[in-house]
C-alpha cells in the first residue's frame, strides 16, 4: 500500500486535513461529494513514483473544518490556494479535480493562472459554460433537491447510508465500484455534525458560481476532460462543456466506467494523468 502523510494546516477560515503521498513534481487532487481524499487512493500507486500527490480535503468536507459559508467555488479555490502555495510554499503545480473539486480546480485555475501549469477535469460540468444547468435538465435530481433549504437536511439527517449509498451503488457502472472500507470512511465523517449542511452547501452556491464564472477569459494551460462512457457518467459532456472555457482541450471518454472514475478505473485514469501531465523538457 502507498505510503501517505496526513497533515492539518490552520488556514484563514478553516482548518484544512490533507493527504501527502510520491515524490517528484507536485500534483494536486480535489475530490468532491460525498467523499474524501481517500476517492484518489486507488490511482496512487501509478502516480507516487513521477509526482508529489497532495489531496486537500475542501472546506466543510472530509476531516476539514466546516464554517457556516463560503462553499462557493472561487472561496473554496481560495482555500486550497492558501494551503499549497502560501503554507505549502509551492510556486507552480498541475492541478486536477473530480466531481466538485473539477470546479473548485477549474476556478484556482482561473483564478492563477501562472501557477497551474496543466489542469483535468473529472466527470463534472463547469457551472457558467453557457448550459442551462450542470444537472443535465433535471436528470440529476439531487442538484434541484438539495438547493432547497431546510428540507433536504431534514430528510437524510440520521439516514445518510440509505441517501448516500444510494448514489455509491447507482452512479458507477457496477453497483459495487467504491471499496466497502472507504464507504465506512465516508460515513463516519458525513455522519458528523454539520456535514450535511456543508455538503449541500455546494449545491446550493451553484448560482454563485455561474455569476462568477460567466465571462470569464478562457484558460490558455492545456486542459484534460475526463468522462466515465456508461451509467451516469458525463462521458463527452466533459469535454463540451471545458471547451467553451478553455482554448486546449483534449478528451478523454473511458468505457465501463460511470462517475466514480478514481475508484472505477484507477490505473487508466492514472495513466491518462501521465500523459498528460509529464511534459517533456527540451
Amino acid at each position: 500500500m502507498t505510503q501517505v502523510e496526513h497533515h492539518y494546516a490552520h488556514l484563514s477560515e478553516v482548518q484544512m486535513h490533507y493527504a501527502v503521498a510520491g515524490e517528484g513534481e507536485p500534483l494536486v487532487l480535489l475530490h468532491g461529494y460525498p467523499q474524501t481524499w481517500l476517492c484518489w487512493q486507488r490511482t496512487l500507486p501509478f502516480l507516487t513514483d513521477r509526482f508529489r500527490v497532495i489531496m486537500p480535503d475542501l472546506r466543510g468536507l472530509g476531516d476539514t473544518s466546516r464554517p457556516a459559508g463560503g462553499y462557493d467555488k472561487k472561496t473554496v479555490a481560495a482555500d486550497v490556494w492558501e494551503l499549497v502555495h502560501d503554507r505549502l510554499g509551492i510556486e507552480t503545480f498541475h492541478l486536477a479535480g473530480h466531481d466538485w473539486g473539477g470546479v473548485v480546480a477549474f476556478r484556482l485555475a482561473a483564478d492563477h493562472r501562472d501557477a497551474v501549469s496543466r489542469l483535468a477535469i473529472v466527470d463534472v460540468a463547469i457551472p457558467g459554460d453557457g448550459a442551462p444547468d450542470i444537472g443535465q435538465g433535471g436528470r440529476r435530481w439531487h442538484h434541484r433537491f438539495l438547493q432547497t433549504l431546510d428540507l433536504p437536511e431534514a430528510l437524510v439527517e440520521g439516514r445518510e447510508h440509505h441517501y448516500l449509498g444510494w448514489f455509491w451503488r447507482n452512479y458507477g457502472h457496477r453497483p459495487d465500484a467504491i471499496d466497502p472500507a472507504h464507504i465506512a470512511e465516508y460515513l463516519r465523517v458525513y455522519t458528523s455534525a454539520g456535514a450535511t449542511r456543508a455538503g449541500f452547501a455546494y449545491y446550493r452556491s451553484v448560482t454563485q458560481d455561474v455569476a462568477d464564472n460567466t465571462g470569464l477569459p478562457p484558460l490558455d494551460m492545456p486542459v484534460l476532460a475526463v468522462g466515465g462512457g456508461t451509467s451516469w457518467g458525463r462521458g463527452t459532456e466533459v469535454a463540451v462543456s471545458c471547451r467553451t472555457m478553455a482554448k486546449d482541450v483534449t478528451e478523454v471518454v473511458i468505457d465501463e466506467c460511470g462517475h466514480w472514475v478514481p475508484d472505477e478505473q484507477p490505473e487508466q485514469l492514472a495513466g491518462h494523468f501521465r500523459s498528460f501531465f509529464t511534459v517533456a523538457r527540451t
